[in-house]
């Protein structure tokens, strides 16, 4: 691990999985829980702010009922969650108790991120626990998730909160030791400078029976971290005191660059914690309008619209070859644009004498993806 690259964590997201948790279905192994508990309160010691997002509570919830396959039907996968979360709470609080810290259950949605005042609300709650010198312990709210407002995976979701809380670094505890080149050198690749099609190609699904992801999401959460300025770690944990090897460069994992600066929070939250509602197909001439000189989207650079949206929902920006590179809240619904697009603004105005603006993506609504 190049030590030069790792800065001294300030807040830290530690995302754990379902196969660092468990010995089997159902069966917590608490001496790891209680080994990694006593590294983070050694972070908390030396002034990191620390947060947790923990995998698990399906996994438990099927030991509790004794299922040896993760449910398919929705709701016996929210009886499990339901079952689950009391129990691996109560586990972490165990673990966290030795060194006198309390644990702070969040339990979220993507619902919770995608609406603005939520998303500032749930922020503002993540920063009073971690200010209370609490450990905040989030999972998505499987109990109540249907496939609308899911996250998908705690990948992703460790992810999201790393950016929601501005982390300087995310760390993903796995099964696996970081991401390996299976088809070169078959070791594990320790930086990771850029995330290019060769390094995705690495990745692999998982096969747990209560697990989902594999390295595939933990490298499409990297891609979002580090997008949103924080340095991402994968590495084992099963391996002793991994955190502090980690932040000290010689632990055994994959580091993964954060790219620039971290966005202003707004565009963050337009960026990165919404589920567009539909696509502006955008003509040559407005690409460079919007990427290089950092103007609105106006009507005249707009030559179609994919799905049904209303005015101030969020929409994806595509270029004349369909490549997606900006996100933005637009000002009109996707039949007004569709009637508008190709005009002018005078025709724009003409047509909605009574709005405001009459850009279709006013630049302060509007991220660079």
């Amino acid at each position: 691990m190049t030590s030069s690259l790792i800065a001294q964590p300030r807040r830290v997201v530690v995302k754990l999985g379902t196969g660092v948790l468990t010995s089997g279905i159902g069966r917590l192994d608490t001496e790891r829980i209680a080994a990694i508990a006593t590294e983070i309160a050694d972070l908390r010691r030396r002034g990191v702010e620390v947060i947790v997002v923990s995998s698990g509570a399906v996994g438990l919830g099927m030991g509790a009922l004794k299922l040896y396959r993760r449910p398919k039907d929705l709701s016996k996968k929210q009886a499990c969650a339901a079952i689950g979360q009391s129990l691996l709470m109560q586990t972490w609080q165990a673990a966290f108790a030795p060194s006198g810290l309390t644990v702070a259950q969040v339990l979220l949605t993507h619902e919770d991120l995608r609406t603005r005042t939520r998303y500032l609300g749930v922020q503002e709650c993540i920063r009073q626990l971690v200010a209370y010198d609490t450990i905040p312990v989030i999972n998505e709210n499987d109990t109540v998730s249907a496939a609308e407002i899911k996250f998908g995976d705690n990948d992703t979701l460790s992810a999201l909160v790393a950016s929601l809380m501005e982390a300087s670094h995310l760390v993903i505890l796995s099964t696996a030791p970081g991401l390996i080149d299976m088809k070169g050198t078959g070791r594990i690749l320790p930086v990771v400078e850029k995330i290019t099609p060769e390094i995705e190609a690495m990745a692999g699904g998982t096969t747990s029976e209560t697990a989902v992801g594999g390295m595939v999401s933990k490298i499409t959460a990297a891609k979002l971290a580090t997008r949103a300025g924080c340095g991402v770690f994968i590495a084992s944990g099963a391996e002793p005191n991994i955190l502090a090897r980690l932040f000290s460069g010689s632990g055994v994992g994959t580091f993964f660059v954060p790219i620039g600066l971290p966005l202003e929070a707004r565009k963050r939250w337009l960026a990165y914690f919404q589920r567009p509602s539909g696509t502006l197909m955008i003509n040559p001439c407005a690409v460079p309008v919007l990427r290089e000189q950092g103007r609105s989207l106006l009507a005249v650079g707009v030559t179609g619209v994919r799905g049904r949206f209303q005015p101030g929902e969020i929409v994806n920006i595509a270029g004349p070859d369909g490549t997606v590179f900006a996100r933005g809240k637009t000002t009109f619904s996707s039949e007004e644009v569709a009637a508008l697009a190709g005009l002018q603004g005078d025709a724009v105005r003409a047509l909605h004498p009574a709005r405001k603006r009459h850009e279709v993506v006013h630049r302060n609504d509007l991220v660079l993806l």
